[in-house]
């Protein structure tokens, strides 16, 4: 089987001849999803130092090298919904790069899938709005303003969704971190409440059209995994090592959502290779040995090239199946799901 069939053999749990990296995708995604502006220098690749505003009129400052800015100005800290520019999803100079991208010459559809981006989908979009103060405040002073800026967010979601799919998208990737080191930054009622109705009509746009939904959340994720599954979510990432107990999630979602990610980024970030090869073996048996799994970082960290080179080949070396018990591991020997 070639890579794309064997990820999505690993997404279903139905017998992959190998653990891997990561999915084979190419990106297409709309202009201003890493936070460019329309005008000027600014987004993820600019230089230490750089200020702008992004398509949504959030302001940006870049402080460090690798690591994407950090939000200043926040356009709705008034909650003034009405009088705010919200984007159109159908501005050409957004949606333009989505079928450039989609046309690229490079791209296999034969072994990548096309991958749409919906970063920072719901959550982080209203909190760098808003920002996160005020929005907490906000759900229990103003939550009808809340729900208007949240269903706002989901309707440009959802126009850009439909570019996607005339690009013939294969899988949708959604994110916002919820998570901190020790727990939720909110409750799950307020999850239940304020985000799921909003998360259900974007995915099941998607489900209807049988696009494969992965979620991007940092931190403790413990907590709501049902509700991510009951969602639809198919591969949950980066399932942070410091944050949740591993075999805990895989537990709870063996079977029913696949993983991605769980290789300590600190431990990749200090060395040496020799403990970074025994942590991913310790990940690919741990989440892995049934099934479901991508081996990665649990962090995107500009790394050192020779500590992310000893994860890639550990996982090329080790992750076929049937997985060898790592010494000092406990568990069955493993099939493949």
């Amino acid at each position: 089987m070639n890579v794309k069939e064997n990820a999505l053999r690993i997404l279903r749990f139905d017998d992959p001849e190998r653990i891997v990296g990561g999915m084979p995708g190419h990106n297409i995604s709309y202009f201003g999803v890493n936070h460019e502006p329309f005008e000027g220098e600014g987004g993820h690749g600019s230089p230490v130092g750089t200020q702008w505003r992004d398509i949504w009129d959030v302001g940006w400052r870049k402080e460090m090298e690798g690591v994407m800015g950090y939000a200043v100005h926040h356009p709705l800290a008034d909650l003034d919904v009405e009088h705010y520019d919200w984007p159109d999803p159908d501005d050409q100079r957004l949606v333009k790069q989505i079928y450039e991208r989609a046309a690229d010459p490079e791209f296999d559809r034969e072994n990548q899938f096309a991958s749409g981006s919906h970063r920072e989908t719901l959550w982080e979009r209203a909190y760098n709005l808003v920002g996160m103060d005020r929005l907490m405040m906000a759900f229990f002073d103003a939550p009808d303003a809340v729900r208007e800026i949240f269903r706002r967010i989901t309707d440009f979601q959802l126009g850009i969704a439909q570019h996607y799919v005339k690009c013939g998208i294969e899988i949708a990737g959604t994110g916002g971190d919820l998570g901190t080191q020790v727990g939720l930054l909110v409750s799950p009622g307020i999850m239940q409440e304020f985000m799921v109705p909003e998360w259900r009509r974007l995915i099941a746009f998607y489900k209807q059209r049988d696009v494969v939904i992965t979620k991007h959340c940092c931190g403790h994720v413990e907590p709501i995994l049902e509700m991510l599954i009951d969602l639809g979510i198919d591969c949950l990432n980066p399932i942070q090592a410091t944050a949740n107990d591993q075999g805990k999630v895989r537990e709870i979602t063996q079977g029913r959502m696949a993983l991605s990610g769980g290789v300590s980024t600190r431990i990749i970030m200090e060395g040496p290779a020799e403990r970074i090869r025994a942590e991913t073996r310790k990940c690919m048996w741990t989440l892995g040995r049934r099934g479901g799994y991508f081996c990665g970082p649990d962090q995107g960290m500009p790394f050192p090239e020779e500590h992310i080179a000893a994860l890639r080949e550990t996982v090329g070396e080790y992750g076929a199946y049937p997985l060898a018990r790592p010494d000092g591991m406990e568990g069955e020997e493993a099939s493949a799901a």
